[in-house]
């Protein structure tokens, strides 16, 4: 029996595969370190999954630190269920290291929109931090319960009155008689 239900840890001889398809594959982690899950976009690259953040206009990374360790989750892609859980170790990069300029040359492919083109290499060396987080722990048994939490406050809303001129304006006010 190769399935992960044969092994007591949930450890199967597929798991480093495993976690680094999943991981390559999927758009998104979601990353636990001391604080909330947060999902993270990211880089598979050399056996790891690279992280930017921490700067202005960069995703915030709460939690990680280098030397500590972190929960990632993936999802599959297709469905969105949770796929495998892996430990990770967090190491920081120190910016302009020969590991930082290769974790920066991938990274920098998969960043969209930034309001600095080129230059964000450079902006990421001076105001952000870029993390390694590198599997452990090949895979985690999922809990039976959904994970689900309450979002994070924040002052963002879609709720709000509707204009009182916007029926009028999308011609949705009074018809008029002919």
């Amino acid at each position: 029996m190769n399935d992960a239900s044969a092994h007591p840890t949930g450890d199967a001889p597929l798991g480093p595969a495993l976690v680094e398809e999943a991981t390559r594959k999927s758009g998104l982690i979601w990353v636990r370190g001391t604080g909330p899950d947060r999902a993270l976009w990211h880089v598979w690259h050399g056996g790891a999954a690279y992280v930017v953040g921490d700067g202005p206009g960069e995703q915030p990374l709460p939690g990680l630190s280098g030397g500590s360790t972190a929960v990632v989750t993936v999802r599959s892609k297709d469905k969105g269920g949770r796929l495998v859980s892996w430990t990770a170790a967090v190491t920081e990069l120190a910016p302009g290291s020969e590991d930082w300029e290769a974790a920066v040359g991938e990274l920098k492919g998969k960043r969209l929109n930034a309001p600095d083109g080129e230059r964000m290499t450079e902006r990421w060396g001076r105001e952000c931090r870029v993390l390694r987080l590198e599997p452990r722990e090949s895979t985690i048994d999922h809990p039976e319960d959904s994970l689900a939490a309450a979002p994070l406050s924040t002052p963002a809303t879609t709720r709000r009155p509707v204009p009182a001129a916007l029926p009028r304006l999308l011609g949705l006010g009074r018809r008029r008689r002919r």
